[in-house]
């Protein structure tokens, strides 16, 4: 009998995904600063944080394989983070307009027991089309992205600003590369299609 799993985020895009495994989990939410350290890559931060976010909750959740997730995107090499207000949302669309962004997701399965720690960063790229000001103001008002990096929800109304996307999972573009973490998972020992 595999170990129960844990999910280190109340994040309910992160939940819904996991959820597609069909595998029991609970979630908690992990105490982690978040600041990035200085000249810190955007592969090294996710990363960081993940393994950090997976390992906050190892104390009150010793008998668990913990996930520790991140995510940021990087437009023109600069890390950028959640918008909080319409008017930054908008910036942001502006800014990725007709340009490629690259989300970057630190990914952290954690035994705290045995101490057995699994970590990866996965790449998503992100191809705009050239936005009208209608459409950028049209689209933050409709679906209010203001929580999610990059300003947009790819599973809603966001795949309308698209080109094209490129990367082995979808689900990465969302929070959680469920093709990586499955890999982790079977090196666990834990297999949805056989638990």
């Amino acid at each position: 009998m595999p170990l129960p799993i844990l999910l280190a985020s109340t994040s309910p895009f992160r939940r819904a995904i996991l959820e597609k495994l069909q595998l029991p989990f609970s979630c908690a939410a992990p105490e982690v600063d978040e600041t990035p350290y200085a000249h810190e890559t955007a592969e090294a931060l996710v990363t960081r944080l993940a393994i950090a976010k997976a390992q906050a909750l190892a104390e009150q959740w010793p008998d668990h394989w913990i996930i520790g997730s991140d995510q940021v995107c990087v437009l023109d090499g600069v890390i950028t983070g959640k918008p909080h207000t319409e008017e930054k949302a908008c910036q942001q669309l502006r800014d990725a307009s007709g340009k490629c962004i690259t989300f970057y997701t630190g990914l952290a399965l954690y035994q705290p027991r045995t101490q057995q720690l699994m970590q990866c960063c996965e790449p998503f790229h992100v191809h705009f089309r050239t936005l009208s000001e209608a459409e950028i103001t049209g689209y933050v008002a409709q679906e209010q992205p203001l929580q999610c990096a990059g300003s947009f929800k790819s599973e809603g109304l966001g795949i309308a600003l698209f080109e094209r996307l490129e990367g082995r999972d979808p689900n990465t573009l969302i929070g959680l590369p469920l093709i990586a973490l499955l890999e982790m998972f079977r090196e666990a020992g834990i297999n949805p299609l056989t638990d």
